[in-house]
């Protein structure tokens, strides 16, 4: 499980679920004892970045990066020069959380240099309800911005369809038909279908995708 290139960059629409599964990915390679980063390099959006588990994720083994400023009231898009430790260093499991859209991935391109064919993943991850991505065009639209903005290939895909914690086992299904219908269109594997722990058991495991099950870090319990 989780046999990808050492330099993996998680991209995707804002509202996708690109920071739960950027984190849980971190922790389940932590689990497997590896040495592990993840650069939080989301500038975009405010809310819901993994900077704000750093503590929480560091006690399961997990080195966060993110902004060169401290506190995580702090909102400016000034990224960490420790960056640069997981992408030389051979012997870290490296994990990127991009900003969720072109704009974002523009961040991304500073660091091409490391991005070399064969020694990285780009995972776009989608969620088939949100409005930006409910069609194959729209998809392929966001993917093509993302790479020229990044300077980098997309090599998978993951469905993360969901509905927050309502989340079913159809939901997963109804954006697994949209991720498939990409992945022949664009010729690009679909790597994981995520879905919470209780979902991903009544998943078919002859879908396409390894099934990777999630918990949510990112929302507090008395969130919906």
């Amino acid at each position: 499980m989780l046999n990808d290139k050492r330099i993996r960059i998680i991209v995707g629409h804002y509202g996708s679920g690109k920071t739960e599964f950027a984190v849980n990915y971190a922790a389940k390679l932590a689990e497997q004892g590896k040495r592990v980063a993840l650069a939080d390099l989301d500038v975009v959006n405010p809310y819901f970045r993994s900077r704000e588990k750093a503590d929480e994720l560091e006690k399961l083994g997990v080195k966060v990066i993110g902004s060169s400023l401290k506190g995580n009231s702090v909102d400016v898009p000034s990224i960490s020069a420790e960056i640069y430790w997981p992408l030389q260093d051979e012997e870290v499991e490296a994990i990127l959380d991009v900003g969720g859209d072109p704009v974002g991935a523009r961040t991304l391109g500073r660091y091409y240099n490391f991005f070399k064919e064969g020694k990285y993943d780009m995972f776009f991850v989608v969620n088939a309800y949100r409005p930006e991505t409910q069609t194959l065009e729209n998809v392929e639209k966001y993917i093509r911005e993302i790479e020229s903005a990044s300077r980098a290939k997309v090599t998978g895909l993951i469905n993360n369809t969901h509905m927050l914690k309502s989340t079913t086992k159809e939901d997963v299904l109804f954006g697994q038909k949209l991720v498939e219908e990409v992945s022949d269109a664009l010729n690009i594997p679909i790597k994981y279908v995520s879905a919470l722990e209780h979902v991903a058991k009544e998943l078919p495991q002859n879908i396409k995708g390894e099934i990777f099950p999630i918990k949510l870090f990112m929302r507090e319990d008395w969130m919906l």
